[in-house]
């Protein structure tokens, strides 16, 4: 399938498969006159990208993600892991400075209230 037909038929934004394609992941040259042709193999690195992205994964740390992934090192599970805790941790970190915030509006309405 062309970049078109990936879009078309996965919804999958043009402007992600360009940047899939400059990432270089894959093993064989996927060129063919010009247009960049995709297998199931794409598809499925591609769906774990649009994932990766709606968990707020920035494109730098889903680059390294899946070098780490398509190199099949045995070390790869430990490495995967570690992205993801720190990913996890920044979430977590994000959560608990919004409680924070949401317990000092709820003090001042509460102070407006009274």
């Amino acid at each position: 399938m062309n970049k078109q037909e990936v879009n078309k038929k996965y919804g999958i934004p043009i402007s992600m498969l360009l940047e899939y394609e400059k990432w270089q992941l894959c093993d064989s040259v996927k060129v063919i006159m010009g247009d960049w042709k995709y297998d199931e193999q794409d598809i499925d690195r591609l769906s774990m990208i649009m994932t990766l992205h709606d968990i707020g994964f920035d494109n730098e740390t889903i680059r390294n993600y899946m070098r780490i992934l398509v190199a099949e090192d045995n070390s790869a599970n430990s490495m995967l892991l570690v992205i993801i805790q720190k990913q996890r941790n920044d979430k977590l970190s994000k959560i608990h400075l919004l409680e924070n915030q949401l317990e000092k509006l709820d003090n001042l309405r509460g102070e407006i209230q009274a």
